[in-house]
């Protein structure tokens, strides 16, 4: 018998886990294990059996089978260990690869292991397949509501199972590309299978042991679910089941509304469903303030994007298909139903299953692991970077956390960990994109600030788009002039954050913006808009006029 682990795409719940196992013993395989959440097949095959055989099986239930795994053979993946890495690096995501080819440019003898999909969340669940079906449910609410006057746009029924297979197709190409490829190409060797430490130098995969000079561990974090009553009995989603989804649901509750709630939420509803978004929280991204907040807010809403907020969570329940959240708003009860729900609460490290106990790494309230500026955790020899920290959840930050620990790890530098400016952005439309500090923040820090908000109905960009939703707002250190922060509602605010993100950080003025040319017509422009407006009524001016 061997045993294999197929990647399916296309499982949303746990009847098509029952598809899937009896296609598979349709065809004489046993110890079936299907799981719709890790989007995975486990089975075992008569030596008479082909692969292939199993493949078409899959295919004949209409689930679209991915990378294939030979369990049997685990054990060939590599030699016998016998001399140790220089850096033995846990996961395969951007900081995993970030750290694994400046190490090798040092020199290093480098080892990475992986359990699952080489690459990831961001290629494989997360950034790729997200933005790329985000730009077509922007494309298929164009259509829709197109602003132009002559122009006569229309679409048709969205057909999402093609859609996924062009999004796995371009997942696939950028995994290769950008991870798979780049193995060989700096010669690290890559190790299948579940890692977890045995003492602080040595870790353990597929009962073959395996020792390093300095580790890394980069094993990102996973869709957190809350311990809602009754949400074990109900067929929910998480961000990277959702995308798998082959027809657009007609309703679609999304309980949480962090960026990942918003981004999803409005995807579904750009393809057509009707979308309910609820939170905890009375104020709508309450972390910021309140211009910013009110103005995605009420985009969203004006989009027919439906927002609770202030809910209290009873119960959820299936009846059939439908999902059924139980709420309280208001003192009042109020049952959502729909036909798919989305959890989409937060996220949790990837720490189970590594036994860090055994090697002395410490972990915090929500078992991340703790490091300190250098990405050292509580054993020095033992260093963390990206998702698994629970710091800023960004694959950039992942990379360059990634980076510095391969500078200190191997090449003996050390190099802080700078987290102090970091942009971030949500792929709504509008887009939303921050840096720096709010103004809350800011008053906190004990600056005495000034503050600037300027709607995009004084953009020229935003003008000539005839999509004036939005706003601009500077927050500036009242006595320096000094630019603290910078929160951007608006069409495109991802391109227009990166400018800021370098006024943040090299401690630039208002009027530093001000005395520099920015094109006219782009969204940019309204920085400097933003900043004129701290002297004049900007809406009295003439084109380019500073």
């Amino acid at each position: 018998m061997n045993q294999f682990k197929m990647g399916i795409h296309g499982m949303t719940c746990t009847g098509c886990e029952e598809h899937i196992e009896k296609a598979l013993e349709s065809i004489g395989a046993t110890k079936i294990k299907v799981n719709f959440r890790r989007n995975e097949a486990v089975f075992q095959l008569p030596d008479d059996c082909a692969i292939e055989t199993a493949i078409k099986a899959v295919k004949e239930t209409n689930y679209e089978p991915g990378e294939i795994e030979n369990l049997s053979a685990r054990e060939h993946v590599v030699s016998v260990n016998k001399e140790e890495y220089d850096l033995l690096i846990i996961g395969s995501g951007g900081a995993a690869f970030s750290a694994a080819i400046k190490a090798v440019e040092y020199g290093a003898k480098v080892g990475m292991i992986e359990r699952g999909t080489v690459g990831g969340t961001c290629v494989n669940t997360g950034c790729v397949p997200s933005k790329t079906l985000l730009r077509a449910g922007e494309i298929n609410r164009s259509a829709h509501t197109n602003p132009f006057e002559g122009l006569h746009t229309s679409a048709g029924e969205v057909e999402l199972g093609r859609l996924g297979n062009q999004k796995n197709e371009l997942v696939s190409d950028l995994r290769n590309q950008k991870y798979i490829d780049l193995i060989d190409e700096y010669g690290f060797d890559l190790i299948k299978g579940e890692a977890h430490f045995i003492n602080e130098s040595t870790i353990e995969v597929n009962g073959q042991a395996f020792s390093a000079h300095r580790f890394l561990i980069a094993t990102g974090a996973s869709p957190l679910i809350p311990d809602t009553p009754g949400l074990e009995q109900v067929d929910y989603l998480t961000s990277t089941t959702l995308l798998e989804l082959k027809k657009v649901p007609k309703r679609l509750t999304v309980i949480g509304s962090g960026y990942i709630g918003r981004e999803l939420g409005q995807l579904f509803h750009n393809l057509g469903s009707e979308v309910t978004l609820i939170q905890r929280s009375k104020q709508f991204l309450k972390e910021y303030d309140p211009e910013i907040s009110e103005a995605m807010e009420k985009s969203l809403i004006e989009q027919g994007i439906k927002l609770i907020s202030g809910a209290a969570y009873e119960r959820v329940e299936q009846d059939g298909e439908i999902k059924k959240v139980h709420i309280i708003v208001n003192d009042k009860k109020k049952i959502i139903e729909s036909d798919q729900l989305l959890i989409s609460t937060g996220r949790t490290p990837n720490t189970e299953a590594l036994n860090l106990s055994a090697a002395g790494v410490k972990v915090g309230a929500h078992n991340e692991i703790k490091i300190n500026d250098f990405g050292e955790t509580s054993n020095e020899k033992i260093y963390a970077a990206g998702d698994v920290t629970l710091g800023p959840q960004f694959v950039y930050v992942a990379a360059y956390e990634g980076g510095i620990v391969a500078d200190n790890a191997i090449g003996g530098l050390n190099k802080k960990i700078d987290l102090t400016v970091v942009p971030g952005v949500t792929f709504t439309s509008p887009g939303f994109a921050t840096v720096g500090l709010t103004e809350k923040k800011a008053k906190e820090k004990g600056y005495e600030i000034k503050t600037s908000v300027l709607p995009l109905k004084n953009v020229a960009r935003a003008i000539v788009n005839h999509d004036t939703a939005g706003v601009i707002k500077l927050v500036v250190d009242g006595k320096t002039r000094k630019i603290l922060g910078v929160h951007v509602v608006a069409d495109n605010a991802g391109e227009v954050i990166y400018a800021a993100t370098l006024a943040v950080k090299f401690g630039l003025t208002v009027d530093d913006l001000k005395e520099t040319l920015a094109p006219y017509l782009t969204m940019a422009e309204g920085l400097k808009l933003a900043a004129l407006a701290f002297d004049k009524d900007v809406s009295k001016l003439s084109c380019c006029a500073g």
